[in-house]
């Protein structure tokens, strides 16, 4: 049977498309974005994560690891999820519930009545269910069998995609799906393969396509300091959508920048480059909406709002 690596499910999300929604975070992705603010996301295995403000000190998880996978320094506990084979006896044992796994297997069934359980909630407001990530459709015949039986249930679909894969996967998901949540992150190849691991040439040809197929489209960009919040690459992308625009593409999101992923990578134990960048002025997300604007003339599809991932 086959069985899909889901991250978290957020309920009463408004952040995930229309309406407030259920959002399943699916394990996985083939970008390696530089700001990303679900890094916990990014492995294709689970993940055990260390919260140091619960942690006691006691070092039960280093003496029950068969592996060796944690050690213990003067700055706390050191997991090595390259070594660590998934037995899990770390979390078991520890008494201040200060090790977590990220990474749950479920079956197309299962997870169905997990995120069905919100829906007296979502569809009062509207809403409905997003698959998000990571990258969700990286795990594409587990997500296209959940996509079917949600619409088979009547229930209002979401997908967050990147866009980087094969166009067939998008265009079967777009027979299950009621709106892409689609990022444009660079428009300038190089500068895009420089910040997130790969090129951008896939991403805007399947969004070309994407725009003739899919029922609705929102697309979003993260306002990045230092990376993607240049009035040129917003100038770039704006031209692109006009150039490939069709009334299915209903909304722009300029997502502005937030930190507040840092307690993340503190727990992965990873230095993010991006810990001491301050928030996007609102100013500068205001000019750039205005150059968007500018050159969507009378499509009304622009808006600014917080940061999503």
């Amino acid at each position: 049977m086959k069985k899909g690596l889901v991250l978290d499910i957020q309920r009463m999300s408004t952040e995930d498309g229309p309406g407030l929604r259920t959002t399943a975070f699916f394990k996985g992705c083939n970008l390696k974005c530089r700001w990303c603010h679900n890094p916990e996301s990014i492995s294709m295995l689970p993940s055990v994560l260390w919260h140091k403000t619960k942690c006691i000190g006691c070092s039960s998880c280093v003496e029950v690891c068969p592996v060796r996978a944690i050690s213990s320094s003067d700055n706390g506990i050191k997991i090595d999820n390259a070594l660590c084979k998934s037995c899990y006896r770390c979390v078991d044992e520890c008494p201040g519930a200060a090790l977590m796994v990220k990474g749950r297997l479920y079956t197309v069934d299962e997870l169905f009545r997990e995120l069905i359980k919100d829906r007296e909630y979502f569809e009062s407001a509207n809403g409905g269910v997003t698959l998000s990530g990571g990258e969700a459709l990286l795990q594409h015949e587990f997500a296209l069998s959940l996509l079917k039986k949600l619409k088979e249930a009547g229930i209002n679909t979401a997908v967050d995609t990147a866009g980087l894969m094969n166009y067939q996967i998008l265009q079967e998901a777009a027979k299950y799906t009621d709106v892409f949540l689609y990022d444009i992150k660079i428009f300038d190849s190089a500068k895009h393969k420089e910040y997130t691991g790969a090129d951008n040439a896939v991403i805007l040809d399947n969004l070309k396509n994407l725009a003739q197929e899919a029922k609705e489209i929102w697309l979003r960009t993260p306002i990045i300091p230092v990376g993607t919040d240049s009035v040129k690459n917003i100038e770039d992308i704006a031209a692109f959508v006009e150039s490939i625009y069709t009334p299915n593409i209903t909304r722009w999101e300029l997502c502005a920048f937030n930190n507040l992923c840092i307690s993340k990578y503190e727990m992965l134990d990873v230095d993010w480059e991006y810990r001491a960048y301050p928030l996007i002025a609102k100013d500068n997300l205001s000019q750039l909406t205005s150059c968007a604007k500018a050159i969507l003339t009378n499509k009304n599809i622009v808006h600014s709002k917080g940061m999503t991932k």
